[in-house]
């Protein structure tokens, strides 16, 4: 690709984004393997200017020629579990061609593990993809402009944070990923939207390709899949759950397998824990850096606990909820990033100061006591379930919007 078609928001913050990232350099063994050459930072440039071309030939079919039952359609396909019917239009033929057969690196075994394995820090694990794979990834501006385009303010926090929650817990369900589980059929309907919103916004006169790149696009879906497997790891860790290297690796697998599925380019996917860090933090020194629209989504999704539904003390359980929010997203992304997302600026971390102390302890005595590792996973899904129950009270509806954890 001509290097002139790099959009310019590619890389234009890079001392402040390299301040934001430095921590994950703790945690590389290879610094030196972190920092792109020139090769790979035009690479990912050029990858702000990819969408999905497969979901993104279906999409054009579903809101053009497809008709008004297109989409109905193609969700009638993705339930029956048969992708080789006869008769498919071809762009439906060619996006259920490139999911129906797995890659060859897929290993079932080690998915179920990674899926019982996100259980193990039950709401801790939660509040982690929340304060720093959400909270912390507003600060890229290019990648909320899509969300701000859509109507995410307008939506409201409380229905993205429930609607990507229970997409996350169908995922990470043992057997999620089965053909005819739900965490398989959601992860497709929710890429075929994210389509739509791409051409949807490409057709916008306020989408300016120049500087933000495609709407949706590979760097910015490698972050969203990062946000789910490296900072979701690195976030448990912070605050005191104890993870095996064994239950981290079949994590990172089971993202992996998800990334695939979400139209991630296989280039993007990391095999490993190690490799995965080094590629969020060169991802991280890529994007531009805060603005305005990050003060607005950091001050909406602030106060996000307040519109939970509990089952009793509401308000004192919404603001109790808000202040551990903010304390942890304090830790996350320090001093300058609560600065930064509109946040308050004298907030500090108490309590991961008192909370990973006492988790560290918790997780640790369960591991070495018999069937204790069966008891966190047992407890950790019940707990998630129950803060899913919280997130919509009786109302579970279908997700309509997409997955947006930038």
């Amino acid at each position: 690709m001509d290097r002139q078609k790099v959009p310019s928001r590619h890389g234009t913050d890079r001392a402040e984004a390299e301040r934001i990232a430095k921590p994950l350099l703790w945690l590389i063994r290879d610094r030196k393997a972190a920092v792109p050459d020139e090769q790979q930072w035009q690479r990912m440039g050029e990858a702000l200017m990819v969408g999905d071309p497969v979901a993104d030939d279906l999409a054009k079919w579903v809101r053009g020629e497809g008709g008004g039952k297109a989409f109905s359609q193609f969700k009638k396909i993705l339930d029956s579990g048969n992708f080789d019917q006869k008769d498919m239009a071809p762009p439906l033929r060619a996006f259920f061609d490139a999911i129906k057969q797995p890659p060859a690196w897929v290993d079932w075994e080690r998915l179920e593990r990674g899926a019982r394995a996100s259980a193990i820090s039950g709401q801790t694990g939660m509040r982690v993809l929340r304060d720093l794979g959400l909270m912390a990834g507003y600060q890229a501006r290019g990648i909320n402009q899509t969300l701000i385009m859509t109507g995410a303010l307008e939506r409201g926090a409380t229905r993205r944070v429930a609607e990507t929650t229970k997409w996350w817990l169908d995922c990470i369900t043992p057997g999620g990923l089965n053909r005819d589980a739900e965490g398989f059929k959601t992860t497709l309907r929710v890429r075929l939207i994210h389509a739509m919103v791409r051409q949807q916004l490409l057709d916008s006169p306020d989408w300016d390709t120049s500087e933000w790149g495609l709407p949706v696009n590979q760097l910015d879906m490698q972050a969203t899949y990062l946000a789910f497997s490296v900072s979701f790891l690195f976030g448990q860790k912070l605050m005191g759950t104890l993870i095996s290297r064994q239950d981290s690796e079949d994590i990172m697998h089971l993202w992996r397998y998800i990334g695939w599925l979400m139209g991630v380019d296989e280039s993007l996917l990391c095999e490993s824990e190690q490799e995965g860090r080094i590629a969020l933090y060169q991802n991280v020194i890529s994007q531009a850096t805060a603005d305005e629209n990050s003060r607005k989504l950091g001050r909406a999704l602030m106060d996000e606990p307040l519109g939970r539904r509990y089952p009793n003390f509401g308000k004192i359980r919404g603001r109790w909820e808000r202040q551990v929010h903010l304390s942890m997203t304090r830790l996350f992304v320090g001093g300058k990033g609560m600065e930064a997302l509109g946040l308050p600026k004298l907030t500090l971390p108490w309590y991961p100061a008192v909370f990973a102390p006492l988790n560290a302890a918790w997780t640790t005595g369960h591991r070495i006591l018999p069937g204790g590792r069966n008891r966190l996973m047992r407890r950790g899904r019940k707990a998630q379930r129950n803060q899913l129950q919280t997130l919509f009270g009786e109302d579970h509806p279908e997700i309509t919007s997409g997955v947006q954890f930038g």
